[in-house]
């Protein structure tokens, strides 16, 4: 399994974003990185200046999100979806984001929904719980 450093991370949506806004070519991961990042108007200095993306530290006392955390979840909701895995997350998500009336509104609230399977899973010791995370998505997309 492949798994990018923090600074991997950085420097891969920094490189995906300048390729994006110079029109250059791109790798396949880097065309589905690059969208996320243009909806993120935000988050564009971050991603333009590769060395101040390696050194930043995002706290939770700062009150800011973490843009390459938050592009993260976005880049493996779109690939979770992409292979329907968990089974049916392509489905639960596409009902939240035509009840939404946008995919990245829907990505939003699936983030939630991770993140608490997430944090539910290293509290509990278990394995990640793809049902109960799916079910969540659906409840969301029936409000």
């Amino acid at each position: 399994m492949f798994q990018p450093s923090q600074h991997d991370v950085r420097r891969f949506f920094c490189e995906a974003w300048r390729k994006q806004r110079d029109g250059l070519p791109m790798d396949a991961m880097e065309a589905k990185a690059a969208p996320w990042c243009e909806e993120h108007p935000e988050y564009h200095d971050d991603l333009s200046d590769v060395q101040r993306a390696l050194e930043a530290v995002y706290t939770v006392e700062e009150g800011r999100t973490n843009p390459f955390l938050h592009l993260s979840m976005h880049l493996s909701i779109a690939e979770q979806v992409a292979i329907d895995q968990p089974t049916g997350i392509r489905q639960a998500v596409e009902l939240l984001a035509a009840r939404r009336g946008s995919l990245h509104a829907a990505h939003h609230e699936v983030m939630e929904c991770l993140g608490e399977m997430i944090w539910a899973s290293q509290r509990s010791g278990r394995p990640p719980d793809g049902p109960a995370y799916i079910d969540a998505v659906r409840r969301r997309a029936t409000r």
